[in-house]
This record gives structure tokens, sequence and C-alpha cells, in this order.
């Protein structure tokens, strides 16, 4: 035991000599600050930047969204500076929190499935996840999918939507992982693949931007999207939420879902009780 003390007070001697870790640094190797308040004043949020019309970039290569415009307001409000991260393999986005890369993962980010694997603000969408396939495609409904290929990006909802749904994955050919949906619109057009399934945010995007794209009526399930923070801290939650909810009350939720009305953002608002 003594010499494992020794060996680690050695190792922290040369880490601050070095310059290699801070003070608030060495209570990360010992505790994980999972209960912790934005007391750096620099708000990380981990995103998904290829889903348009949450989070992506714009013609200038900044990101931008509504998400990402929720995020910075809350940011303003605060006085925190805004650090948009994105999280280039969504399978390792509770790993980079969990880790504290990141303060949360506020990202079209969908609650239902995943409540005990994190600190939830309250839900602020509904979203409904619906199928995607070509304008002249004679697939116009779920029955007319039998043995047909399907694109879904990996580690999202829509995956986890269809294993639980015998139907639904016993129902396709093929269920093909993609690592981005833009790969997964470029297959569709193509013909590589017959079906995406995606939230209905970026299918109304898709299908503004694309006359070959045409949306199918019948929603595949419903769920809500809410902010992830660290399992346990509850601090920041807190601290994000009420800004939030005072977000709601004055307007500018609505004033910024405005911004999107394009892809239709306002109609899945969800206002605080």
């Amino acid at each position: 035991m003594k010499k494992i003390l020794m060996i680690g007070l050695i190792m922290i001697t040369i880490c601050i000599s070095a310059g290699a870790v801070s003070a608030e640094g060495l209570f990360d190797l010992f505790g994980d600050k999972s209960d912790t308040k934005n007391t750096d004043d620099i708000f990380i949020v981990g995103f998904n930047g290829d889903y348009p019309p949450f989070g992506y970039k714009d013609e200038n290569g900044n990101y931008t969204g509504f998400d990402i415009e929720l995020a910075k307001e809350v940011c303003k409000r605060n006085n925190w500076t805004f650090k948009a991260q994105p999280i280039i393999d969504w399978n390792t986005k509770q790993m980079e929190l969990d880790s504290n890369e990141i303060d949360c993962i506020w990202s079209e980010f969908t609650i239902n499935g995943r409540e005990n694997n994190y600190t939830w603000s309250e839900p602020y969408y509904n979203n409904t996840q619906v199928a995607a396939v070509k304008s002249d495609s004679n697939i116009n409904g779920l029955a007319d999918m039998k043995g047909k290929i399907l694109d879904v990006q990996q580690g999202s909802s829509v995956l986890n939507t269809i294993r639980n749904n015998e139907t639904l994955n016993t129902t396709f050919k093929e269920i093909n992982e993609v690592d981005r949906y833009d790969t997964a619109l470029m297959n569709l057009q193509a013909g590589i693949c017959d079906v995406v399934i995606l939230d209905n945010g970026m299918a109304n995007y898709l299908a503004a931007k694309h006359d070959d794209i045409k949306l199918l009526n019948d929603p595949i399930s419903v769920e809500q999207y809410g902010i992830g923070f660290k399992k346990g801290n509850t601090n920041l939650k807190d601290q994000v939420q009420k800004t939030l909810d005072d977000m709601f009350k004055d307007g500018t939720v609505e004033k910024i879902a405005q911004n999107y009305s394009d892809y239709k953002i306002s109609e899945g608002l969800i206002f605080p009780k």
C-alpha cells in the first residue's frame, strides 16, 4: 500500500511539474465530478454535427441548428462561453460525457430507452420517426416495406426502435447500419437501399431539399428529446433547465423555432408545465 501511495505521489508531482495537470484536473483523477455546477464558464455541448435542422454546418462552415441556437442562448444568459464539440462517432457519446470531455449531449437526443443512462432535462421536443423513400417508389406504407432494404444510422434510437419491434425487425430483407444519414440518403437516391427511417425534423429537412424524396404518413414511433447530462450531475442540469424554462416562458424558444419553420420544428415543442 505504501509503495502504491508513493508511486501515486511521484506521478502527481511529475504531472504538476510538467504542467500536464491543473489543480482541477487532479480532482478528476480521483473523483468523477458527477454532480458539479459549470464553474469554469465554458459550456461544452456534445452533438451530432450532421443532423439538420438540429445541428449542422452552415454555408460559412459554422455550426448552427435549432439545438445549437438553444444552447448558445442558455450560455448567453449564464455568462458562459459556448463550445461546440461534434461527436464524430455517435457510439462514443456516453464515454465522452462520462470522461468530462463534454458537459452534456444536446443533439435531438432521445430520452426513451435511455432513461437510466443519463441525468435528463425535462423533455422539450416531441419527435416522430418516419420513413423516407424515393418519390417514384411504390412504397406507400408500412405494409409495402416487406422484403425491402433499410438504412439506419448506427447507435441511433431508430435502430433501437426497430430491434425492439418484432414486426419491423422481421419485415426488411436487410437492415444496414451507416455512420451518417447523408450516406443513407445517397444510398437511397442511388437505389442501394429502399427505405431510410429517421427523425421527423431531419426527414422534413431532406424532403424540403430533395424533390426525389417523399415521406410516408404512417409514423414508426413517437418519442421525446431531452438534454443528457452525466449520471448524477443534477446541479448542472438544474442550471440549464431553469434557463431553458425561462426561454420557453418569454417566447425565445418559439422565436428560435421559427427560424426552422420550413421543417415544422414548432409543431414538436413541449412547453414546461
